[in-house]
């Protein structure tokens, strides 16, 4: 499972995900990408099983990039417990990730394996997603 190795803080304010990504929204490293069309936490399994899904199908041919990483801890309180005694203890690291997002980059296969691969991917993610390709310069 993805996490960071070190954080400053053990725990985070939620914060607030609107308006588009700023960065990471063009395709910098492969041919074609999986761009997220609305705001979201991606938590890191969710990722994994994006990961697994893209690798099992391309096989062996193509490279695979992960744009997006998991560096927000998430903490819960137990079930049924009463309020106050302080904030509950990180349970799992999510990545915001904002409209507009490239999130995973393939290179190295065909357009229709990556329009297949990426079809299956976005099944593993909560939010909709499209297939982008990079522009031929």
């Amino acid at each position: 499972m993805l996490m960071p190795t070190r954080v400053k803080y053990r725990k985070s304010q939620r914060g607030r995900l609107k308006g588009n990504s700023k960065a990471g929204n063009d395709i910098a490293f492969g041919q074609y990408g999986l761009k997220a069309m609305d705001n979201a936490w991606i938590t890191a399994r969710q990722i994994e099983a994006t990961r697994v899904a893209l690798t099992r199908f391309i096989k062996k041919g193509g490279k695979l990039w992960v744009r997006i990483f998991p560096d927000k801890p998430i903490s819960k309180k137990p079930a049924e417990t009463r309020m106050g005694k302080g904030k509950g203890a990180p349970e799992f690291w999510v990545a915001p990730v904002k409209r507009g997002r490239i999130m995973f980059e393939l290179e190295g296969v065909t357009v229709d394996v990556a329009k297949e691969a990426m079809r299956l991917a976005s099944h593993k993610l909560p939010i909709p997603t499209i297939f982008v390709q990079r522009e031929a310069a």
